[in-house]
């Protein structure tokens, strides 16, 4: 455990984060948040965070050492999908039992990583520790380096389990499992002055897919994406990247820092959702393979490309922005979705009453003003009943968040839409702004509302 506490506390340290910088050396200390209570996940333990930040890589074996549970609970938390492999959709789990609890179930992972690797021959095999096997004191680590010594494939230990803080910390310690055990151990077939990673985008309801093509466009290859759609070896050999775009800061701040300071690879933080945020995403991300040695006509072609695609975008939307305009919105979401979303919603006239801020940076808040003003309605924790009231007495007409607050809106007999991981359509880049919208409309029109909201025949 002194190996993990040490690397948590290196992960608390981290210099590329501001708000933690600007704290003092005994805050720093105590990290980021509270130390969870046994029971209480708090929106995700750090085991959560570290099968949602890696699960994505589609060709790895996932093994959880644990009991059932913590694989079945993990299960599919995210919809991520692939455009190859498929095995990253089969949970696997160690299944410790009361009897490993007494002796230890260091063999009984061996043995898994064995019969994982003989029956499905992953290119790497990821396994999670859990709070039970972290207490017991199985050493993931030994048993991950002998099984990769005896298998020829690489085992890595992602040394997370739930105790140690919350979600946001796990993403953080699987990004620190990558830059120890897989960035910089493969290199590409070739590279061009056009590479880049994007890092912290998942490939939500398949975003990454509806971004991809519009790099292609301009001759930019994601040399790798951290995690979304991602192949094992492609996330081994991200340190050929020219430069890279960072999606969620909040997430993967690490390891966009230390390719930079392993490899000098320049970063930018930018964001997909609404047609302006997606065009300056294009241009930062050009400039900066011009700056590293790109011909400067690539600046050229993406502005007619930002032209081309902002004139379809806005003629797709141009029927929604009569009907949109001046709806208040009450958006409950997080890290980069506070203020990208707001960004994009407000390009279509619609009004953000209020925006959640419990899982942002610093400069996400900062962002937010810059949107909305020095009087932002930021809300860092609201309750079901300020969400309730708020729906209820009509400040907001549509609530946008995860499925977790849709039942408030029900009860207050008001629109909601999912924005959050488990959602099913894709709303990044100018595409995914005119789908954004077209189902803001929807849930907004819909004409179900009329009738729920007239008073039961019996209390006529």
């Amino acid at each position: 455990m002194s190996a993990l506490s040490s690397k948590v506390q290196a992960v608390f340290d981290e210099p590329g984060c501001d708000k933690n910088q600007g704290k003092s050396e005994k805050e720093r200390k105590k990290g980021c948040t509270k130390q969870l209570q046994p029971g209480a996940a708090a929106g995700g333990c750090a085991f959560d965070g570290a099968k949602i930040a890696l699960q994505p890589i589609t060709d790895v074996a996932h093994l959880v050492h644990g009991p059932i549970a913590c694989e079945g609970n993990s299960w599919d938390n995210r919809g991520a999908k692939s455009s190859g492999s498929r095995l990253y959709r089969t949970g696997f789990t160690t299944d410790v039992t009361e009897l490993d609890v007494i002796y230890g179930g260091e063999k009984r992972l061996y043995k898994s990583i064995r019969e994982v690797i003989e029956k499905y021959d992953p290119p790497a095999v990821f396994v999670y520790q859990t709070c039970v096997t972290a207490l017991i004191g199985d050493d993931i680590e030994a048993v991950c380096k002998a099984a990769g010594a005896k298998f020829g494939k690489p085992v890595i230990p992602i040394d997370a389990p739930g105790f140690v803080g919350n979600k946001n910390l796990g993403n953080k310690l699987a990004g620190e499992a990558l830059l120890d055990y897989v960035i910089g151990t493969q290199e590409p077939e070739y590279t061009t002055p056009y590479d880049i990673n994007v890092i912290g985008e998942y490939n939500l309801s398949g975003e990454l897919w509806q971004v991809k093509p519009l790099f292609e466009k301009l001759g930019i290859r994601i040399l790798s994406c951290i995690s979304g759609d991602a192949q094992y070896k492609e996330v081994a050999w991200s340190h050929r990247a020219k430069a890279t775009m960072m999606v969620c800061s909040k997430a993967m701040i690490n390891i966009t820092r230390k390719l930079e300071e392993r490899y000098g690879i320049p970063y930018f933080e930018g964001s997909f959702y609404g047609i302006s945020d997606m065009s300056d995403s294009l241009r930062q991300t050009s400039k900066l393979l011009v700056d590293r040695g790109a011909p400067a006509e690539l600046m050229e072609r993406t502005e007619d490309l930002i032209r081309e695609e902002e004139a379809r975008a806005w003629q797709r939307l141009e029927p929604y922005k009569a009907r949109l305009a001046g709806k208040k919105v009450l958006l409950i979401t997080g890290g980069v979705k506070s203020w990208s979303v707001v960004s994009a919603l407000q390009e279509v006239g619609m009004e953000i009453v209020g925006t959640s801020v419990k899982k942002s940076t610093v400069e996400d808040k900062e962002r937010i003003k810059e949107l909305m003003g020095e009087d932002a309605h930021m809300l860092d924790d609201m309750t079901p009943r300020e969400m309730y009231k708020m729906l209820k007495d009509a400040r907001a007409e549509i609530m946008l968040s995860g499925g977790r607050s849709q039942f408030v809106a029900l009860k207050a007999k008001m629109p909601w839409l999912d924005i959050n991981q488990e959602r099913h359509h894709a709303y990044a880049g100018y595409d995914g702004m005119v789908a954004l919208v077209q189902e803001i409309d929807k849930a907004l029109y819909n004409p179900m509302w009329e009738q729920v909201r007239k008073p039961a025949p019996w209390e006529c």
